[in-house]
């Protein structure tokens, strides 16, 4: 073999093994640290604020728990919807944790663990607009203002099945909320349980007008590209959470009922 290609060889080799270092020690730096980064985005009921100011949510016992059985504390960064992407790829964060939809298109920049949470995108509906309202198809109408919170996985489903509509987005769902409760838009398009949550928060003015979602979805934590050894460890904790029933029964209280909501 000639001496060049034996040169470039072992060039090929090293910057293999270098890529691959750069990546690899995300998980030995969290251990070393003893901090856990995690980004997070407030949105009910996977993270929220109580009344006190702190953080509380599935997302934030889910992150707790992640933390504690790693042997390192969880530090937050809370940020906007559409930021927690980019705080990640800024290093700002050294995971997402957010109920994040599982998406090919976010899979181009972020690296998915298995599913540890499901949702759905459903319509929360201001019973006083819509009154004179009588099916699914007429909301999908340029009269008819939606709501939305921007780059969320609502987003794209709003404008595919009322492509028709005035779809108005928000960058935080408290504003969505808001302006939905204010008769500001006709329906509120949003991942579940929230809508289910307004109307029973809420009976005089939100109602929830179909009984399956417009969209299913599976939830994962996000990771740097590459991340294989943290991926491998954090697919290993949902398998043996989940499996011990953890997962679920956090899921359920947070999810399934309002009280939570005593916080």
């Amino acid at each position: 073999m000639k001496p060049q290609i034996i040169k470039n060889i072992i060039a090929i080799v090293f910057l293999t093994t270098f890529a691959i270092s750069l990546h690899a020690d995300v998980l030995d730096e969290v251990l070393d640290e003893g901090v856990l980064h995690v980004g997070v985005s407030v949105y009910e009921p996977w993270v929220m604020k109580n009344k006190d100011g702190e953080l509380y949510g599935y997302e934030i016992q889910v992150a707790q728990q992640l933390a504690k059985d790693l042997g390192v504390e969880v530090k937050y960064k809370v940020v906007e919807w559409e930021d927690l992407i980019p705080a990640l790829k800024d290093n700002d964060i050294d995971i997402i944790i957010s109920g994040m939809a599982i998406t090919p298109k976010r899979a181009l920049h972020v690296n998915f663990s298995e599913p540890y949470g499901h949702s759905g995108v459903s319509v929360a509906a201001n019973i006083e607009k819509t009154k004179d309202i009588n099916s699914l198809q007429e909301l999908n109408s340029p009269k008819v203002t939606l709501g939305v919170v921007s780059k969320s996985v609502s987003e794209p489903v709003a404008n595919k099945v009322f492509a028709n509509a005035n779809i108005k987005s928000f960058t935080k769902s408290e504003d969505a909320v808001d302006a939905l409760l204010n008769n500001e838009i006709h329906a509120l398009i949003e991942a579940s349980p929230v809508p289910k949550f307004l109307t029973l928060e809420h009976p005089s003015k939100v109602d929830v007008p179909l009984n399956k979602p417009l969209l299913s979805y599976k939830a994962g934590m996000a990771v740097h590209k590459g991340e294989q050894e943290f991926l491998n460890y954090i697919n290993a904790w949902i398998t043996a959470r989940d499996a011990e029933g953890w997962l679920p029964a956090k899921h359920k209280y947070w999810f399934d009922s309002l009280g939570w909501k005593n916080e």
